[in-house]
């Protein structure tokens, strides 16, 4: 009965977009998705998808993870935990099989927020649980890629991950295309929930073709004690992106960050931003990000909201003007109680000559000072992150820096 009332909205809201005229024609996106070979082994997989795929940070390697989920278009064609106390079922199945999992579905984020949302609640193809047990300490990074192999597709995905109390899950996502896909669409639905005293990261990997559209909606919630840290990389050609993760901070001493590494390129339009509630004493929040254009148009947006006395949050946008474009930064602060504490501090600019002077007059060529001084602009210190993941997303830049120049 619940799931009906909650298609009934989804079907609202579809309706609503289509008659204010849509922002983008997702009709244009065929929902038909075909069908692939399910996977025991990612060694499997052909040696173009692995390439691909690794650019976004998944690695199939054996050894490398604490587990897998792989999404290829609709379809679910691969889902194994290597960890105990680390599960990981394609979100289907997992509705069918759990019946608990119903009280998280859906929970965090509308069906009928906009068109996008109401699209994955009724043209649902596939997505993910990945859930740490309580107490489970899942330090070696679990991951998780959906891969568009499908012209024109609109690939539709519902995501939860659960970091149950007292236990730690990092998890990198990649999405990807495959090398022949020029355009396609992108749905994805995640909702997020940080228990009591445990800790999460979730760092994703885009690497989209130039001509896909994305359009993630995602929305958490943080217990007393809990961290979560969300990341976001993209720095490969997109033609449209939006995304504006929202986190609630409900329980004392909860701590959010929010990191983003951005490059839009020549007619591209990337709309990437958070908004953080701090709700409870002693929270925290933190929402960082950098932007480069060379030639796009970017985006750059930040909130954070201080509910109760004492909790302390900052935000910090830089923006870089590389080969043209425009980068707007949105940073707001909403205060609603005495004695918040809340900063922001927004830049953008170009690289200075003098500064490609000074490198140049210490033995490097022009295009060399430039890449050394945006390797230097991209270094962002992201706490809490382990070792290995920290690896994945310095190699991610370095690859895509290396692309970018």
């Amino acid at each position: 009965m619940r799931m009906r009332h909650v298609d009934e909205k989804a079907r609202s809201a579809e309706k609503k977009a289509a008659a204010l005229g849509p922002d983008l024609d997702i009709e244009s996106f065929t929902i038909e998705s075909p069908r692939h070979e399910a996977l025991d082994d990612l060694a499997r997989l052909s040696d173009a998808d692995k390439q691909r795929m690794m650019k976004a940070g998944i690695d199939t390697r054996p050894g490398e993870r604490s587990g897998s989920y792989i999404q290829k278009d609709g379809i679910s064609i691969h889902s194994a935990s290597l960890q105990e106390g680390l599960e990981i079922v394609p979100i289907r199945t997992a509705l069918e099989t759990m019946d608990w999992l119903h009280d998280y579905y859906w929970k965090l984020v509308s069906a009928d927020t906009d068109k996008y949302t109401a699209r994955a609640r009724l043209n649902l193809h596939n997505g993910y649980l990945i859930r740490a047990l309580p107490g489970a300490k899942i330090t070696y990074p679990a991951q998780a890629c959906m891969y568009l192999e499908t012209e024109g597709l609109s690939q539709n995905v519902h995501n939860i991950i659960i970091a149950e109390e007292d236990s730690e899950l990092h998890i990198i996502t990649g999405c990807a295309s495959a090398s022949h896909v020029s355009r396609g669409l992108h749905v994805g639905i995640s909702e997020f929930y940080v228990k009591k005293n445990a800790k999460l990261s979730f760092t994703m990997i885009h690497h989209w073709a130039e001509n896909i559209a994305v359009r993630p909606r995602s929305a958490g919630i943080v217990e007393e004690g809990g961290l979560f840290l969300n990341n976001y990389i993209c720095m490969k050609p997109v033609r449209s992106l939006q995304m504006y993760p929202k986190t609630s901070l409900v329980g004392k001493g909860a701590v959010a960050r929010f990191y983003s590494l951005l490059v839009g390129s020549v007619e591209g339009e990337l709309d990437v931003g958070g908004r953080i509630s701090l709700e409870a004493e002693e929270t925290r929040a933190e929402i960082v990000s950098r932007a480069i254009t060379n030639g796009g148009r970017i985006i750059a947006r930040g909130d954070l909201i201080g509910e109760v006395p004492g909790v302390r949050g900052h935000l910090e946008c830089r923006g870089l003007i590389l080969k043209g474009g425009t980068i707007h930064a949105i940073p707001e602060l909403t205060g609603k109680a005495e004695g918040v504490e809340m900063s922001h501090e927004a830049a953008v600019g170009k690289i200075a000559q003098e500064e490609i002077l000074y490198l140049m007059s210490r033995g490097l060529t022009e295009d060399e000072a430039t890449s050394t001084i945006v390797r230097g602009f991209l270094s962002v210190d992201i706490p809490g992150l382990p070792a290995s993941l920290k690896e994945e997303v310095d190699r991610a830049v370095e690859l895509s820096r290396e692309d970018m120049l």
